[in-house]
């Protein structure tokens, strides 16, 4: 029989309450137990007192005659010092998936374009501005010539 230190839920909806138990790893989340060595209370603030309770000595028993616990237990053990859990490290875990990383392709090369863009128009604009400047000088110096002409 394997055996495994596990919580059991307890309270009201939306009211959680959890023992942290030692049972047959195949009975139910919240069926028979072999012993209650603790308790957890996710609704009180990190640093009350109360927030987990253990057992220490039946605890350190369990685990002694090889008891596995899970996750959420192996992190609270290890706050208390009783079983320090190894940190996992999943390095895929922030890499987005095809789909997303084929949106912001298309956002980046969107992005590309718009600025290409704006920049061709700053060129234009550039070159409009200066346009109309040597468009003025011009038909003044024709304007000059048919005075000339008519004196």
């Amino acid at each position: 029989m394997s055996v495994s230190l596990r919580l059991s839920r307890g309270g009201a909806k939306k009211r959680p309450y959890y023992k942290i138990v030692v049972s047959n790893s195949r009975s139910p989340r919240d069926g028979k137990f072999l012993e209650q060595v603790g308790t957890y209370n996710p609704l009180l603030p990190k640093d009350a007192e109360d927030r987990v309770r253990l057992i220490e000595d039946r605890v350190r028993y369990w685990l002694g005659v090889g008891a596995q616990p899970t996750d959420r237990v192996a992190r609270l053990l290890d706050k208390a010092g009783i079983k320090e859990r190894v940190a996992t490290h999943n390095p895929k875990a922030a890499v987005p998936g095809k789909k997303a990383t084929e949106r912001a392709e298309e956002k980046a090369e969107k992005a590309a374009e718009a600025l290409e863009a704006a920049a061709a128009a700053k060129e234009a604009a550039a070159a409009a501005a200066a346009a109309p400047a040597v468009v003025e000088e011009a038909p003044a110096e024709e304007a000059a010539a048919p005075e000339a002409a008519g004196e």
